[in-house]
């Protein structure tokens, strides 16, 4: 692990207190999606600012090729998770509130590309420079998406009815055919 600079805490701070504002509704309600997934994206981000001064030394090690083909597929699913549930899903406010299941594209095989592009990138932060501390960090920040996968699949229960539960026997969580 490398050390961390004054300035990386600084922003650590900062985007940590944007990332509380956007969750503010959210934290006081520990049944909902949104209060795990904060604590997914702080660990996320405590990753990224331990591990940035290292992202591009040593390229061809295994495991920083290791972690690219993870951020690749983070990378893969964030976009195409985004296209399609706002192209299939017609949210009513934000791309979360969607009014239709979305059950095409990679949405075919995964219930949450979006939390699993998450995960894929935490784990590929971890490979930049793998610790102790950078382990804890990707575990905590998993295990944060898994809660709030499964808050989000109560919501979305409630929301679609019988057509979630068919759903959720048809497709795995975050890796195709696997889990």
């Amino acid at each position: 692990m490398t050390s961390v600079s004054t300035p990386a805490i600084l922003v650590f701070v900062a985007l940590s207190l944007g990332i509380a504002y956007g969750s503010r509704a959210s934290l006081r309600d520990p049944s909902s999606h949104g209060f795990y997934r904060f604590f997914a994206f702080e660990s996320l981000l405590a990753l990224v600012v331990i591990n940035v001064s290292v992202w591009f030394r040593d390229p061809l090690s295994i495991p920083q090729l290791m972690s690219w083909i993870l951020l690749l597929t983070s990378a893969f699913l964030a976009v195409h998770g985004f296209t399609i549930l706002r192209r299939e899903g017609k949210p009513s406010a934000s791309f979360e509130t969607t009014t239709v299941l979305v059950t095409s594209g990679v949405y075919r095989y995964i219930r949450h590309p979006l939390y699993a592009s998450l995960l894929y990138f935490g784990w590929g932060v971890f490979f930049k420079a793998p610790s102790l501390v950078s382990g804890v960090l990707a575990l905590g920040g998993s295990g944060f998406l898994f809660l709030t996968s499964r808050a989000e699949e109560n919501e979305n229960l409630n929301r679609f009815g019988t057509a979630y539960t068919g759903y959720m026997e048809t497709t795995k969580r975050f890796i195709p055919f696997v889990f």
